[in-house]
C-alpha cells in the first residue's frame, strides 16, 4: 500500500515497501515531532541503563516523512534515505554502549555519516516505547487476545498500567499447542520459529508476555500466576532452572524472535505518531520498513 499522509504504510519485513528548506504551513520540525514522541513514550519511562531520545539531527529541520524499524541497520537507514524519510524512527539504540569514534571504518561509524550526510535523522524509543500504554508488550497482548491486562513489572515512575512486560487472561482455556500456533502465525516468519516448552495438551489461560529479551523477569512471570509465558532470547540457564521450579510444569514457555515479537509494535506506533501529528494539523507521511533485521537466515532442526 502507498505511503499516505499521517498514515502507515504497513508492510511485512522482506516485503517491498535532511534540513530541506523553509517549514510549510502543516509541515512541522524535527522538534515538533520530538515532542509528540514524547506525549506517546515519555522517557522518563526508560529503564536507567537504557539510552533513548535523539541520536542524529537538528531539532529546526522540516520532517515531511517518518520510517519506524527495528533496528538502525544499515541497511534500515538505507531503505529511509532511499524513501526520502528525514526521519528514522527505532526500537533498539544505535549506540547503547559509549563510543569514542564514529568513523566509517566502521558499521556504526557508518550508520552515523550516512544519516548526517543524507540529512536523515535518527530517534531511539526503546525501553520507553516498552513501558508506555499502547508499547511493544501491550500490542502483543492485544494480538494473543488476552482481557484483564495489566504490567508484569509495573513502572517505577509512571501510571499503573505502565511498566515491563504484560499479563492477562484468554478469554477461553485453550491447549499449549493451539497457543503456540496463534503465536506462530502472528508473528512474522524468521528463521528461528517458536520454540515451546511444555505439555503440547496442557492447557492454558492465563498469559505473561515481554517483547525482546525477557528472561530476568520469571521471579514476576510466577507472582503472576501466568500459565504460559512468551518472550524472545531466552538463555538456557534461566529457561532451564524456569522448568526446574515449575508448579504442574506451569509456567510453560515459548520462545521467539526478539526481532518478531518487537516488530508488530511497529505499525500501531506508526499509526499512534501520525494521528497525534494529524490532531496538531502537522502532514506528515508516516511508514514501516520493509527491512527484517533478525540476524539469522536458516536453522537446521532433527528431523
Amino acid at each position: 500500500m502507498e505511503a499516505v499522509n499521517t498514515s502507515v504504510a504497513d508492510s511485512r519485513p522482506g516485503e517491498e515497501p535532511e534540513d530541506n528548506g523553509a517549514n510549510t504551513p502543516g509541515t512541522p520540525t524535527l522538534g515538533q515531532v520530538l515532542l509528540a514522541v514524547e506525549e506517546l513514550w515519555p522517557e522518563s519511562l526508560a529503564e536507567e541503563w537504557d539510552e533513548v531520545g535523539l541520536v542524529v539531527g537538528r531539532p529546526a529541520a522540516t520532517v515531511t516523512k517518518v520510517m519506524f524499524a527495528v533496528d538502525p541497520t544499515l541497511a534500515a537507514i538505507e531503505e529511509a534515505i532511499e524513501w526520502g524519510a528525514e526521519l528514522l524512527v527505532t526500537h533498539h539504540p544505535l549506540l547503547l554502549k559509549g563510543v569514542n569514534s564514529v568513523a566509517a571504518t566502521s558499521a556504526k561509524g557508518l550508520a552515523v555519516h550516512r544519516l548526517i550526510e543524507s540529512g536523515t535523522g535518527l530517534l531511539t524509543v526503546h525501553t520507553n516505547g516498552d513501558s508506555a500504554v499502547g508499547g511493544v508488550s501491550d500490542v502483543l497482548a492485544d494480538a494473543f487476545g488476552l482481557d484483564n491486562v495489566v504490567p508484569l513489572a509495573p513502572a517505577a515512575h509512571g501510571l499503573p498500567e505502565e511498566g515491563i512486560g504484560r499479563v492477562g487472561d484468554l478469554p477461553d482455556v485453550m491447549t499449549l499447542g493451539d497457543f503456540a500456533a496463534r503465536v506462530f502465525e502472528i508473528l512474522p516468519s524468521v528463521a528461528g520459529g517458536v520454540r515451546v516448552a511444555g505439555d503440547k495438551d496442557g492447557l492454558v489461560r492465563r498469559v505473561a508476555v515481554c517483547g525482546g529479551a525477557g528472561d530476568s523477569l520469571f521471579d514476576a512471570v510466577r507472582a503472576s500466576q501466568a500459565d504460559i509465558y512468551v518472550t524472545a532470547d531466552m538463555r538456557h540457564h534461566p529457561a532451564s532452572e524456569a522448568r526446574e521450579a515449575a508448579i504442574d510444569g506451569r509456567p510453560y514457555l515459548i520462545d521467539v524472535s526478539h526481532f518478531a515479537s518487537e516488530w508488530l509494535w511497529l505499525p500501531a506506533a506508526a499509526e499512534a505518531l501520525g494521528n497525534v501529528l494529524a490532531d496538531q494539523g502537522h502532514d506528515v507521511e508516516i511508514r514501516v520498513a520493509s527491512t527484517n533485521s533478525d540476524p539469522w537466515d536458516f536453522i537446521l532442526t532433527p528431523g
